[in-house]
């Protein structure tokens, strides 16, 4: 077999593994946004996203280290998601080209 094809066969297994193993870590992470309201001097802190055709806001609470841990998996979601897409993508394109 063409060591091409055999390559293009293996990278076509990885991407498969590593989209299960994207939604995998994207399932365990929260979705949406961080939106801060100011009420008075007080700023408060939401957690917004939708669910069917709700829109759902979740207080997160005031506490900084909770707010800068919550940024940063809302953050690290966005990046599998971004990743997913071009993985799917991908394999579109490998699975055109080598049939298994």
């Amino acid at each position: 077999m063409n060591i091409i094809v055999v390559t293009l066969i293996e990278e076509k297994k990885r991407n498969r593994e590593m989209q299960e193993s994207y939604i995998t870590e994207i399932s365990k992470l929260p979705r949406g946004s961080i939106s801060v309201k100011k009420i008075g001097k007080k700023n408060y802190c939401y957690l917004k996203y939708r669910d069917g055709d709700k829109f759902i806001s979740k207080y997160v609470g005031n506490c900084e280290q909770k707010l800068n841990d919550l940024k940063r998996q809302v953050e690290k979601r966005k990046y599998f998601e971004k990743s997913l897409k071009e993985l799917k993508a991908e394999y579109k394109i490998i699975s055109k080209i080598v049939r298994d």
